[in-house]
Parts: structure tokens; C-alpha cells; sequence
């Protein structure tokens, strides 16, 4: 082979924790919730259906610590949109928990804005609509209780914390709630997709009435509520496997 006709392999994204297969015909791509990256979906299955699943990671946490803060959800948009262009090539879905449901609300809207393709859903899960969003609770909370919550959260997961995680994971939560709490949209603007609204029946931060707000943002917009309080999404249950599997 002459010089002239190799063509060098792209080089991975960073936006993504593994590269995709060609293997299976759809794609879900997943946005974490603030503070968290990829490794939310650590126990996720890789194929959901017949969609693979692709977590998608945030730049400045994990693997990509080194890389500058996103700053606001419009810039992580605009530029997780360019890194996915690529891999729009056969039908997907966006499935975004808690606060990630709006950088993937936000990143539907710049794809269509670019005339891209859309997804074929936008799953959110446990996380009011983006004109309610600056509602939530946490956006009250002080550094400390910050802390306290992510000390919660990570015995929740069966580990005792460290000092240095959770300083770390603080550095990284506070960032993402910068961001959370100069995020601004007082009108909805509806996505050219269905919705699927996921309550979680335990989770004490969030009522299904507190989700209603999506109704304004697609035609048709589906509720369902499954069992689990707020954080279960990460073990991957069945209720939640079957209903992310039903693309259409």
C-alpha cells in the first residue's frame, strides 16, 4: 500500500468511554447527572433491545478530569453535537437522568437547529422540565451540605467515603451546579421527538406532579412511573431496561 492511499484510523472521542461497534442497529446514548460521569452507567448492560448503549462523558470529571469545564449546558451542547455527528448514522435515542436530562434536551435542540438527524425519543428521567428547573432543591444547598449529600450518596452505593474522593467529587459537583444553577429557559421549546417522562416512585426529591411540566415540550410526551427511588437507575432495572427498549 503506497502512502498516498492509507488512511489513518480516526482517533477515539473523548466523549465516550469505549469506542462503538457497527454491530447493532440503533444507539442509546446516556447523559449523566450532575457531579457524575460514564461510570453512572457502569452496570447498564452494553446492548439494551437492539440499541447499543453509549454513555456519554462529560469533559472535567473521571477520564477527562484534565479537561476544561463544559460552563454552561448550551456549550455542552453545542459541542457534544459535533462529536456525535458521526455516529448518527442509524436510529438512537438520548436517555438523560436528573440534571442530565437538560444538556440532552439541549443537545436535541442544537441537532435540529444543524438539520441533523434527531433522536428517535428523549427519555428523562427524574428531572422536572427546563423552564421548572431551577427549582431543585440542591441549588439551595451550601458547600457543606453539598458535601454531606455526596457522602450520602456514595455510602448509598455501598462505599465508605474518603477524604480525597469526596473532595474530589465536591470540585466536580460544584462546577456542574455552577452550571445547573446559570441555566435558564422561562419558555418551552418543543424538540422534534417524542418524550418519555421516567418518575421514580421512591424518590423523595422529585413528585410526579413536578413533571408535568414536560407535557409542553413534545407531541406525544409519555409518563411512567417505575419502581426505585432516585438514584436505582444506575443498577439497571428490568422496569427501566424494558421501557428504554420500546424506541418507537
Amino acid at each position: 500500500m503506497t502512502s498516498g492511499s492509507a488512511t489513518a484510523p480516526a482517533a477515539p472521542s473523548p466523549w465516550f468511554v469505549r469506542p462503538q461497534s457497527t454491530g447493532h442497529p440503533a444507539r442509546i446514548f446516556c447523559f449523566p447527572f450532575s457531579g457524575s460521569g460514564a461510570s453512572a452507567f457502569s452496570s447498564w448492560p452494553a446492548v439494551i433491545g437492539d440499541a447499543e448503549v453509549c454513555p456519554v462523558q462529560f469533559p472535567g470529571r473521571e477520564n477527562r478530569l484534565g479537561h476544561p469545564h463544559y460552563g454552561t449546558y448550551e456549550n455542552l451542547a453545542a459541542d457534544l453535537a459535533e462529536a456525535l455527528t458521526p455516529l448518527l448514522d442509524r436510529p438512537f435515542t438520548f436517555f438523560g437522568h436528573c440534571a442530565g436530562a437538560l444538556p440532552a434536551y439541549e443537545t436535541v435542540l442544537r441537532l435540529a437547529a444543524l438539520g441533523l438527524p434527531t433522536p428517535e425519543r428523549l427519555f428523562v428521567s427524574g428531572q422536572p422540565a427546563p423552564h421548572d428547573a431551577a427549582r431543585d432543591r440542591m441549588l439551595t444547598m451550601s458547600e457543606p451540605e453539598l458535601r454531606a449529600e455526596l457522602e450520602a450518596f456514595i455510602r448509598g452505593r455501598g462505599i465508605e467515603p474518603r477524604p480525597d474522593m469526596v473532595d474530589l467529587g465536591l470540585t466536580v459537583l460544584l462546577r456542574d451546579h455552577a452550571a445547573a444553577g446559570a441555566y435558564r429557559r422561562t419558555e418551552p421549546v418543543a424538540v422534534p421527538c417524542p418524550v418519555a417522562v421516567l418518575h421514580w416512585r421512591d424518590d423523595p426529591d422529585t413528585s410526579l406532579d413536578e413533571l408535568q411540566g414536560w407535557r409542553r415540550y413534545a407531541d406525544p410526551v409519555d409518563f411512567q412511573v417505575v419502581d426505585g427511588g432516585h438514584y436505582d437507575f444506575m443498577d439497571a432495572p428490568d422496569e427501566l431496561l424494558r421501557a428504554l427498549a420500546r424506541r418507537r
